[in-house]
């Protein structure tokens, strides 16, 4: 559930809820309507999002092995979905837990970051493409959180005492 909507739900078992409160649950209700609008989105134009993604990453490795990029565009599918429902949740911690703690050793044992990093500019110009401003900032911290965690935390190398 909804985090902010839990918490005032929670609250309200004691006591009938202030206006301030209210106001609060008003607003985390009216987030929570257009994550779901661009929860929905997402699903709906997923082959419209990564179709042009996948052949604009072949295009820029010509060299790299097909199977290699398939990898790499699934990952990302797999994060984006996992990412979508953490924006619906509003809750970062659902994508650190379900998704990139194991999916960031996967990465390690298999560094490809520049694939990675491409992938991740090619899907974010795609989605500034395709989404309103308003929809792509609510999406946009999860798939940077996840860029972070994979990329860039895959990329410091491990001091060994």
């Amino acid at each position: 559930m909804h985090s902010d909507i839990e918490a005032l739900l929670h609250q309200a078992e004691e006591d009938y809820l202030k206006p301030a409160d209210i106001v609060s649950f008003r607003q985390a209700v009216n987030s929570l309507a257009e994550r779901l609008t661009t929860y929905e989105e997402l699903r709906d134009k997923e082959i419209n999002i990564f179709q042009p993604v996948a052949d604009l990453l072949t295009s820029a490795f010509p060299t790299e092995e097909r199977i290699v990029l398939e990898k790499v565009v699934k990952r990302w599918l797999l994060i984006m979905r996992y990412a979508a429902m953490a924006m619906l949740l509003n809750n970062h911690e659902f994508l650190a837990r379900r998704l990139l703690e194991w999916l960031s050793a996967m990465v390690q044992a298999n560094p490809k970051i520049e694939i990675e990093l491409k992938l991740y500019q090619l899907l974010t110009n795609r989605l500034t493409e395709l989404f309103s401003q308003e929809a792509y900032s609510l999406i946009e911290p999860f798939l940077d959180q996840a860029k972070t965690t994979l990329i860039c935390d895959s990329n410091t190398p491990e001091i060994n005492v």
